[in-house]
């Protein structure tokens, strides 16, 4: 076992650790922690809801999740996989780099998102703040924007499977599709969205790199590479058609 390996499985464990002392202390409504002249209480009674420090710890954790959101319950999968492929495509398989394409489908994300994060925002989010809406009624109001929007990309043979998986009764209804159920089967059709994308646009560039190597093998220039001769035209054909408005229009069409 590595060290670094080591470090991060007893973070892990005294993560946890903590949590479960905090967890127990707002149970019991015991002090965490006290001695001469100082005490520290999670005890919740007063206000009814979570205290400051466990909501600090709730927060905490949130935000170590927040890239784990953002992949598996938003728009980032498609667009990051579509952009990636676009790349491919073109025969450049460094330029743009990944942290371009990677900054480019979060922003896009952001944009497709606009609404459902608005949605969480004025729901849960500001209610919870001003101190009107416990925090289970604001995690029920924030999850349901997001499940909503899952559920209307998701489509309906990958939820059967995800279920069908989890051995699990068939839902009558979509309130009764769990979130254990539902991200897998989001992922599983945003992967297929993406790769039907990403096949139309390598149609266009298949048939240019086909006609260089025809020019090529009439010509008799059997020695000469055809992707020297065709990526130039493919950037140049892509260039003069504004392609990256194209793709980034019809890309964020596909969201509904």
């Amino acid at each position: 076992m590595s060290l670094d390996t080591l470090y991060k499985r007893r973070w892990t464990m005294a993560a946890v650790l903590g949590a479960g002392v905090l967890t127990s202390a707002v149970a019991r409504a015991e002090p965490l922690l006290s001695g001469p002249g100082f005490q520290l209480s999670l005890d919740a009674a007063k206000g009814g809801d979570l205290a400051t420090p466990l909501r600090i710890l709730i927060g905490l954790t949130v935000l170590s999740l927040a890239p784990a959101i953002l992949m598996s319950m938003t728009s980032f999968i498609r667009i990051v996989i579509v952009l990636s492929m676009l790349r491919t495509a073109l025969g450049m398989q460094e330029t743009p780099p990944n942290t371009v394409i990677v900054s480019l489908a979060l922003f896009l994300t952001f944009f497709t998102m606009a609404p459902v994060f608005d949605q969480v925002n004025r729901e849960a989010l500001q209610p919870y703040a001003k101190g009107s809406l416990g925090a289970a009624p604001a995690l029920e109001r924030g999850v349901r924007p997001l499940r909503d929007f899952m559920v209307r990309q998701t489509r309906e043979q990958d939820l059967a499977l995800m279920v069908e998986l989890a051995h699990a009764a068939q839902p009558s209804t979509v309130d009764e599709i769990t979130l254990p159920q539902l991200i897998p089967a989001f992922m599983l059709s945003e992967l297929r969205a993406a790769f039907q994308i990403g096949f139309v646009i390598f149609l266009p560039f298949l048939l240019v790199d086909l006609v260089v190597s025809g020019a090529l093998m009439s010509l008799g220039m059997m020695m000469v590479p055809p992707a020297s001769i065709a990526l130039p035209v493919k950037i140049l054909l892509f260039i003069l058609i504004d392609g990256w408005s194209l793709v980034i229009r019809a890309l964020l069409g596909t969201f509904h």
